[in-house]
């Protein structure tokens, strides 16, 4: 999945932020990942431990407690360019999973992927530059369970350094990667110029 992936990072970044074009303000940017909150930094409030993982079950709504997000997914598929497809822009309350990989919970890494904003103003994960080490990301699932993980990090990389074995990699246990576009905003380079990254696993089932 590494080169279709990529292509998808790049496709999203150039296709969103007609807010700040039409707005004329640096000042809406959305926030952006503190370094304390990268890898790199090391742990602050985090855990190792993991839950076991959950059979397949696609997702149905996706919460934020944090950062007051509460919205349905939708399944994302390819486009014919071999990008993720987006979800529609013009429903900013709406996270799409890449419905042909992990569904989240189940053992490996599931991605799930929406807008930053939309020409209407912010959308669905605007705040999620935001998130810290620690906070949650809780995913109700169609077999009725609610699978919790831990933010294990945030991180914004530019679109031509973006981490494919990294965001996409395989793992053994249930991870959770949420994408949307950030870093730098260009309105003559075509918009966002990166996307920002929240890594999570799996800590409990409810």
């Amino acid at each position: 999945m590494s080169n279709r992936s990529k292509g998808w990072g790049i496709a999203v970044a150039a296709c969103v932020g007609l807010w700040l074009v039409q707005n004329g303000s640096q000042d809406v940017t959305p926030p952006v990942p503190s370094a304390a909150q990268a890898f790199a930094a090391g742990p602050s409030v985090h855990t190792d431990a993991a839950a076991d993982p959950l059979p397949s079950s696609p997702p149905v709504r996706l919460r934020i407690p944090e950062t007051d997000v509460d919205a349905p997914m939708t399944r994302l598929g390819l486009a014919g360019n071999g990008s993720l497809e987006v979800p529609p822009a013009e429903d900013r309350n709406l996270a799409g999973w890449y419905g042909d990989g992990v569904t989240p919970g189940a053992k490996g890494t599931a991605i799930v992927a929406g807008h930053v904003d939309n020409a209407g103003g912010p959308a669905v994960f605007y705040t999620l530059g935001a998130l810290k080490k620690g906070h949650r990301i809780e995913i109700d699932r169609e077999d009725g369970r609610t699978a919790v993980f831990t933010v294990d990090a945030v991180e914004v990389y530019d679109n031509d350094a973006f981490p494919d074995e990294k965001v996409y990699g395989a793992t053994d246990r249930a991870e959770l990667r949420v994408i949307t576009c950030g870093g730098g905003f260009s309105a003559k380079r075509g918009g966002y110029q990166g996307n920002v990254v929240a890594f999570g696993h799996l800590i409990g089932v409810r």
